[in-house]
């Protein structure tokens, strides 16, 4: 006789109790026309008593993404959408409660976003001033679904913790926010496909393990395989992989991105569009190893909004990896080509 965990009522009954805690959340907020589908909050940003500093990642790459944009008159700080932080029943859509409880330890914190002292902060202050940063951003995602929905297009200031699953965290992400927004769209959007374009230079893992089976959701990775994290599990779970070598320039990176796109076309109709567009693939980036020029990256962003624009496909882009100072300058003058060439409307430009 099968067992009961081999019987379908357990996954019924967590399928419902998810639906239940989507349907219950207050993260979708309702957002005036007068603002623009650009979500951030100044809690994105990590102070954290200097150790931000111990690792590569700019943390406060997504307040300076922003002062470019408005000191430049392309977006008012009014026209910006403060997002809600993701609570425990929003984060439970898809973690389980084991991991949630294991980031009660200062300790796990540590390995995960790789660095050790933090291991010896109170895991009050680490809540406080690392991972509450983290659980306002991935409000900010599963938020910028629901903008892209009704806009077209929406721009998570952040986000992108594309190396966290259900059950384990790593990669400087403790939340696996792509997931989250991704079944929050499903239920509340009612939409049954998603495509996933992650173009961060290294391998999106986390999506990919908690994506592996489920049909609605095709992923499109592009990223350099001679980096972290080498998870050849979740690389099996890959739609279409197109796999770089360090050192590879620009004119080959966009050369494989418009081949890659026209293949995902020919496969796959998705009703939204989730673009991890980490600028770690910038020359000179210490971690991505890849030699593409800012204006590569503007390209590159340009590239896939009109891929979806031309198709009508709403779309919400997360700014993920990243670790070099200039990453938020090419950010920024990314957004503000994709105003000029009238594929988003900022500022003037909103209805």
């Amino acid at each position: 006789m099968a067992s009961s965990s081999s019987s379908p009522a357990p996954a019924l009954a967590g399928e419902a109790l998810r639906q239940k805690r989507i349907l219950s959340s207050k993260l979708y907020l309702e957002v005036p026309s007068s603002k623009a589908p650009v979500v951030y909050s100044p809690a994105y940003d990590i102070s954290f008593l200097g150790l931000e500093k111990l690792h590569p990642f700019e943390s406060a790459k997504w307040g300076r993404i922003c002062r470019y944009l408005t000191r430049e008159g392309y977006l008012d700080k009014k026209q910006m959408v403060e997002p809600l932080e993701a609570c425990k029943e929003d984060l439970l859509v898809v973690h389980t409660e084991a991991y949630l409880n294991s980031l009660k330890c200062s300790f796990r914190v540590s390995s995960i976003v790789e660095v050790p002292p933090v291991s010896l902060v109170p895991n009050w202050i680490v809540h406080r001033k690392l991972l509450h940063p983290f659980r306002k951003q991935v409000g900010g995602s599963i938020l910028s679904a629901k903008l892209a929905f009704e806009r077209g297009w929406a721009i998570n200031v952040g986000g992108g913790f594309h190396h966290c699953s259900a059950d384990e965290g790593g990669g400087f992400c403790a939340y696996a926010d792509i997931s989250l927004c991704i079944q929050f769209a499903f239920v509340r959007l009612n939409i049954s496909s998603v495509l996933i374009i992650d173009l961060d230079a290294h391998q999106g893992n986390g999506h990919e393990k908690d994506f592996a089976n489920d049909g609605r959701v095709y992923i499109l990775d592009m990223y350099n395989a001679g980096i972290y994290p080498f998870d050849f599990t979740a690389k099996q779970y890959i739609d279409q992989k197109v796999e770089l070598v360090s050192g590879s320039k620009t004119d080959e990176y966009l050369e494989q991105l418009d081949k890659a796109l026209e293949i995902c076309n020919s496969r796959f109709e998705p009703q939204l569009i989730v673009y991890n567009a980490g600028t770690d693939i910038l020359d000179g980036d210490p971690l991505g190893r890849l030699k593409v020029s800012p204006e590569g990256v503007v390209t590159r962003d340009e590239k896939v909004f009109r891929f979806a624009k031309d198709r009508n496909i709403p779309l919400l882009m997360l700014t993920s990896g990243g670790y070099m100072k200039s990453s938020a300058r090419v950010i920024a003058d990314s957004i503000i080509n994709l105003s000029n060439k009238n594929l988003i409307g900022l500022g003037s430009q909103l209805g």
